[in-house]
């Protein structure tokens, strides 16, 4: 007996689904049109505070650059925005680059925005944290002595205690 409809095997659905995602077209990703490009960076430590360069050549560090401390992170974003043209032989030359970059670099939790500082010289950004490797405060009980006067302190602490007298008689 033949059947019109055809029966459905579970196993060979589950293979061919299994077949298809392995080797069937892989989604094709596009790159983010606000991600122009990352700059290089490096970290160093110098004593207790964290250097970090970034190499940003060609940016005008008062419009381009902008460094700022947002939940704990230390953030340097900013864009590029780069127009050439040439002009030979009646021929016109003309490139444009721009796009924006962000670099998000984490910090402990005992360093404030206080304590960063930047400076821009040669193409290289170098973002200071100072403190950045010194011991946190640890938080805790801190004991304060209570000051007494002369006159209040008993006899014994003054050093007229009643046992040297019993010793020198």
């Amino acid at each position: 007996m033949s059947t019109l409809i055809p029966r459905r095997d579970p196993f060979f659905a589950e293979f061919d689904a299994l077949v298809r995602r392995a080797f069937g077209p892989s989604p094709v990703r596009v790159p983010r049109p606000e991600s122009g490009f990352t700059p290089a960076a490096d970290v160093t430590r110098d004593g207790d505070d964290a250097l970090v360069s970034l190499e940003v050549p060609g940016l005008d560090p008062a419009t381009d650059v902008h460094v700022d401390v947002e939940e704990g992170r230390l953030v340097v974003h900013g864009e590029r925005r780069d127009e050439r043209s040439e002009e030979n032989d009646g021929r016109r030359f003309r490139e444009v680059r721009y796009g924006s970059f962000r670099r998000s670099f984490g910090l402990p939790r005992h360093v404030t925005a206080d304590t960063v500082s930047a400076t821009y010289e040669a193409g290289v950004l170098k973002v200071r944290v100072a403190g950045a490797y010194a011991e946190p405060r640890k938080p805790g009980v801190t004991s304060i002595p209570v000051q007494v006067p002369a006159a209040e302190l008993p006899a014994q602490e003054s050093g007229q205690g009643p046992d040297e007298d019993s010793e020198q008689e």
